[in-house]
């Protein structure tokens, strides 16, 4: 039979036992079992209406019906993308605030600098799209084939000029990594826009682009634009006979924007699992997958960790270019 002091003793280590393992479950971070508990936020750091914010809104729709807790897109541009993209960074690590964001993250930590660390401020969760890139020339110029896009520039005084749809974009870093692996003459011509590029490319204002080849497909079946070659490590499917710069004579050079989802750092490993096999699933379905590719990008739908290196390599990779040309403004 207990004493008075061994029951004392029996009903304190309960109390502390019972404590402890409250403590214990007050530091687990909440798993993947119990998200999302509340309202998710995609936070897009572009203006509505774009490729971005289109596929932002597939993803939306899915994990509204799949999770039955809302999800919303929040348009959030400004700063080059980088004050959505701040936004996120600084969010609570629990899931509910995501980044929907674009080739753009990798570039701008090299442009300026930025309020936020791209590579150690988030957590990838996976590759959603890519857009491929074309070389075009305005029809006018006695120039087909890659070579002779290269031998005409320099034979320009002034160099060849081209257009892009702003400093820093995947128009303008396409071009100045094939001026430094090549040695072409070009001269860059920004507009502020896709749509200012493609009337002054039609109209012959100025001669060349790098363009993304949903904008540039129509204009070269029609014959307004001539494509010299795509700046994809294979050829696309829907220009079989049009060579990739890397195939004539250029085996390093590749570049597409891509798109992505994104998470703050800190973000438990499994609601990162979660968001993935979700997301991935969306991207498969017939109707998604048939919409994505209607934007002119090719659904990817990768693994956080094949992400995460994809991403890395590119932040590496586009700082050189950067840095080689001079563009930073920091």
């Amino acid at each position: 039979m207990q004493t008075g002091r061994a029951r004392i003793w029996a009903r304190t280590w309960t109390r502390l036992g019972a404590a402890l393992l409250m403590a214990l479950a007050a530091s687990i971070p909440c798993g993947a079992q119990n998200y999302p508990s509340r309202q998710i936020e995609l936070v897009v750091p572009f203006v509505a209406g774009g490729t971005t914010d289109t596929v932002a809104r597939f993803i939306s729709q899915r994990l509204s019906d799949q999770w039955g807790q809302p999800v919303i897109v929040s348009n959030r541009p400004g700063g080059g993308s980088s004050i959505g993209t701040n936004i996120v960074a600084k969010a609570a690590p629990d899931g509910h605030t995501l980044l929907v964001t674009t080739f753009a993250l990798a570039v701008n930590a090299s442009l300026q600098k930025q309020p936020y660390d791209a590579v150690k401020d988030f957590i990838a969760i996976t590759e959603l799209s890519t857009i491929p890139l074309m070389l075009v020339v305005h029809p006018s110029l006695p120039i087909s084939n890659l070579k002779q896009f290269i031998e005409y520039s320099k034979t320009q005084p002034a160099g060849l000029d081209y257009a892009t749809s702003g400093p820093g974009t995947s128009t303008h870093l396409a071009a100045e990594m094939f001026k430094a692996m090549t040695g072409t003459k070009l001269v860059h011509v920004p507009f502020k826009g896709n749509a200012e590029v493609i009337n002054a490319l039609v109209g012959g204002h100025v001669k060349a682009h790098f363009g993304l080849s949903a904008s540039m497909l129509q204009h070269v079946r029609n014959g307004t634009l001539r494509v010299i070659a795509v700046t994809t490590e294979k050829r696309l499917p829907d220009l079989p006979d049009v060579p990739t710069i890397a195939e004539l004579g250029y085996p390093s050079y590749e570049i597409s924007s891509w798109q992505g989802v994104f998470a703050p750092a800190g973000t438990p490993k499994d609601i990162v699992g979660k968001l993935n096999r979700e997301i991935v699933a969306m991207l498969n379905t017939p109707d998604v997958h048939a919409r994505i590719t209607k934007e002119g990008a090719i659904p990817i739908g990768s693994s956080p960790e094949a992400f995460s290196a994809r991403f890395r390599n590119e932040v590496d990779k586009w700082a050189k270019v950067v840095q080689s040309a001079g563009l930073a403004t920091q």
